[in-house]
């Protein structure tokens, strides 16, 4: 494979930015432009959700030798802390195995990877707004304003746009014939809060569990972080009784908080500043074909196929396109076979993780809420534990395993319908603990059929 090709990278997030260490490690000449300045430079609170690193977005990182370094900067956990109006609070493990997904700032992670990029040799052009591109031959042009006067054309053998869900890239893209897109916005926003540390440096709440506060139509989560704090996102509608747009004082949203999230408010002084001075925030889905353009130009990660974060698998899947498109670069000698392979085994993938999204954000608002699916959880635990071989949870199949999102959809379907008839059972809440509950599993597998 000629590794002499010069290749340009639009976005500087974290996809762009592990893509740039994949790229000069195999000795790429990589030029990476953002239009922003340095995040290094910039305060990034206020705007922005937690991530959650998991079995995926390790194999990208592993694959550059980065595991042991990103980890100083997460924190592992390993359940659900499930916060009722109550007080009460429920945890829920993840793994069946003890697994763990591990929370990191968005912020503190991209400043991390950006350096990392550089160290390896990466060119950063920040400050460099893209108004377009030559598909034909790679060409970007650059420039101050929306004048083509003042542009500077900046010739690349290979473009990949990895410049989030409202690509520039991709946007360009759109210009020419039979290129499908759509989006869809959900009805929901999201606002930044925070729970701060103690005096002494400590977490207020246990730092080994993602929290969550579920209220059906809206949520309050909160992910630790290394310095003490807690990194708190309010999902809230638009409009609406409980909304962004009717919650807009300082009285309401102390009234709001104490009826509905009693047990936070203590632990968050600053609630009314962040409440009125942090930014509210979108939640779109986008989806497009193709992410190719013949051997020049590719999109990876939200530029291709935006989610909600309601699996915390946006950042995880926009790895996995990375460890993708590296497998292919490896292993074929042409542009053109790999940008075609790399499509044709990720869009598939990327349409599942965005359909499983979708659910799981009823799973986090509603269903961790309900007696029901608590104890559906358990009884899904105890046949794993017994029969490891023929059952595995679905979050674990989508967070602590490398298999297909396309194959997961398909068994998340199977497994729901399994589940339906288990749960079905008029003594189903005196029964599972006993070995009968193993029998009616076996046996309404039988009845169904992966499709």
């Amino acid at each position: 494979m000629n590794n002499h090709e010069k290749i340009g990278v639009i976005g500087a997030g974290l996809v762009g930015t592990l893509l740039a260490i994949h790229l000069r490690k195999l000795g790429y000449e990589t030029v990476l432009y953002d239009r922003s300045d340095d995040i290094r430079t910039i305060n990034f609170k206020g705007k922005s959700i937690n991530l959650a690193i998991s079995t995926r977005g390790w194999k990208a990182l592993e694959t550059v030798g980065l595991v042991d370094e990103i980890k100083e900067i997460t924190l592992p956990m390993y359940k659900r802390a499930i916060h009722h109006i109550s007080g009460e609070i429920q945890y829920q493990n993840y793994g069946v195995n003890n697994e763990a997904i591990y929370s990191v700032s968005r912020g503190e992670l991209n400043k991390k990877m950006v350096q990392l990029a550089e160290d390896v040799g990466t060119e950063f052009r920040f400050n460099h707004k893209v108004w377009d591109i030559s598909l034909d031959d790679a060409t970007i042009f650059v420039g101050d304003t929306d004048e083509k006067s003042s542009w500077t054309a900046h010739k690349h053998d290979i473009i990949f746009g990895t410049d989030g869900a409202f690509s520039r890239v991709r946007q360009r893209m759109q210009r020419q014939n039979r290129f499908n897109y759509s989006q869809f916005f959900l009805h929901l926003g999201y606002k930044e809060l925070e729970i701060a540390a103690n005096e002494d440096g400590r977490h207020k709440l246990d730092p080994k569990s993602f929290h969550i506060w579920p209220r059906r139509e809206f949520m309050l989560i909160a992910l630790p972080n290394i310095d003490g704090s807690f990194t708190c996102t309010l999902f809230m509608p638009f409009e609406g009784k409980h909304s962004f747009e009717t919650i807009n004082t300082e009285e309401k949203v102390i009234e709001f908080f104490k009826e509905l999230f009693p047990d936070a408010v203590p632990l968050m002084p600053n609630l009314l500043k962040d409440y009125m001075q942090n930014p509210t925030s979108s939640l779109v889905t986008t989806q497009c074909d193709p992410w190719i353009y013949k051997d020049k130009i590719a999109l990876l990660g939200d530029a291709a196929h935006a989610i909600v974060p309601f699996y915390g698998q946006g950042m995880n899947a926009g790895f996995e396109d990375i460890t993708e498109l590296y497998k292919q670069i490896t292993e074929n000698d042409d542009w053109t076979t790999i940008l075609k392979n790399y499509q044709a085994n990720r869009k598939p993938n990327a349409d599942a993780i965005a359909e499983l999204s979708f659910r799981n954000f009823k799973e986090m608002g509603s269903d961790t809420a309900d007696k029901n699916f608590l104890l559906q959880k358990k009884i899904e635990t105890k046949f794993t534990k017994k029969y490891p071989e023929k059952w595995l949870p679905l979050y674990d199949r989508v967070s602590f395993s490398l298999q297909p999102y396309s194959e997961v959809l398909k068994i998340a379907d199977w497994q729901g319908e399994v589940m339906k008839e288990v749960m079905s059972h008029p003594e189903i809440e005196t029964i599972w603990e006993t070995d009968e509950i193993y029998e009616l599993i076996l046996e309404a597998m039988k009845n169904k059929k992966v499709k």
